[in-house]
């Protein structure tokens, strides 16, 4: 058995602002989530409260669901502050097949030398 799968690289966009942003964001900012490594802009840095009001769902929101699952359809999470109302949305992009070793370096059960693992009947 292979020791692939599959996981959405994500965008996680500044959508809404519905009150005072003390940390001066705008609409449009954004960061990504590639594979397990968050990505920001050149020069951008990003409030950890809003941060933080997504990063439980991001891991969920990787995954293929299926299409009722309310992780398939819903987007939105805002910032705990609730004078600043920043609203996130957060958006699959395209798929990207991992190989178990780049996300962990623990061995899966039966893995062989090369990687893969045993299947038994």
């Amino acid at each position: 058995m292979p020791d692939t799968f599959t996981l959405f690289d994500l965008k996680v966009t500044i959508e809404e602002i519905r009150g005072q942003c003390t940390c001066n964001h705008q609409v449009g900012e954004y960061f990504e989530l590639i594979g397990g490594k968050l990505h920001f802009p050149p020069g951008q840095s990003f409030c950890l409260y809003a941060l933080q009001s997504a990063i439980p769902l991001l891991p969920a929101k990787q995954r293929p669901t299926h299409p009722n699952d309310w992780m398939s359809t819903d987007s939105r999470v805002i910032c705990p502050d609730p004078l600043c109302g920043v609203v996130l949305r957060i958006d699959r992009r395209e798929q990207r097949e991992l190989h178990h070793a780049d996300v962990s370096a623990v061995k899966p059960e039966g893995a062989r030398a090369d990687g893969s693992t045993l299947v038994c009947d």
